[in-house]
C-alpha cells in the first residue's frame, strides 16, 4: 500500500479550515436563534391559554386557538401592551368607539361596557403593570351594561 504525496499548499488548507469554522459558527448562531424562538413560542402559547381561560371565565365563546392568539399577541401582548396608557393609544381606542360614519359625521357613542372587557383581559394577562391606569381610564368612560338600552 502506498501513500500519496500531499499536493495542497498550507494556504489552501488554511482556507478550507477557515470556511469550515465560519460555516460551523453560522450553524451555531442559527441553532441558538431557533432555541430562543422556541422558548418565546412556548411562553406565548402559555399566555394565550391563560387569556383564553380568562375570556371563557368572562362568558366569551372563544373560537380562536392558542396558536392564533400567540401569533398576534406574542409573549408580550403586542400592540395592545405597547403603550396602552399613552395619549395616542387612547385616542385610537376612542376613535373606534364611534358611530361608524366617516369625516364630519363621526360622533362618539356610548358603548356597552363588555366591549372593553377583552382589552382589559389582554392587559391583565400580558401587561398587568399597566392595568390599574387603564382600568381607571375605562371606568371614566360613559358606558352601559348589556341589559340597559
Amino acid at each position: 500500500m502506498s501513500t500519496q504525496t500531499e499536493k495542497q499548499t498550507g494556504r489552501e488548507r488554511s482556507i478550507i479550515y477557515i470556511v469550515a469554522v465560519v460555516v460551523l459558527v453560522v450553524l451555531v448562531v442559527i441553532g441558538l436563534l431557533n432555541l430562543r424562538a422556541a422558548r418565546q413560542t412556548a411562553e406565548a402559547e402559555e399566555k394565550a391559554e391563560e387569556l383564553i381561560q380568562a375570556l371563557e371565565d368572562a362568558g366569551v365563546d372563544v373560537s380562536l386557538t392558542s396558536q392564533q392568539i400567540a401569533s398576534v399577541l406574542g409573549d408580550d401582548g403586542g400592540a395592545v401592551c405597547a403603550n396602552p396608557n399613552e395619549a395616542l393609544s387612547r385616542s385610537v381606542l376612542l376613535s373606534q368607539l364611534a358611530n361608524g360614519a366617516g369625516g364630519p359625521g363621526t360622533r362618539p357613542v356610548i358603548v356597552e361596557s363588555r366591549l372593553l372587557q377583552g382589552q382589559l383581559l389582554i392587559i391583565e394577562t400580558y401587561c398587568p403593570d399597566e392595568l390599574d391606569e387603564f382600568q381607571q381610564f375605562v371606568d371614566d368612560l360613559e358606558t352601559i351594561d348589556g341589559g340597559d338600552s
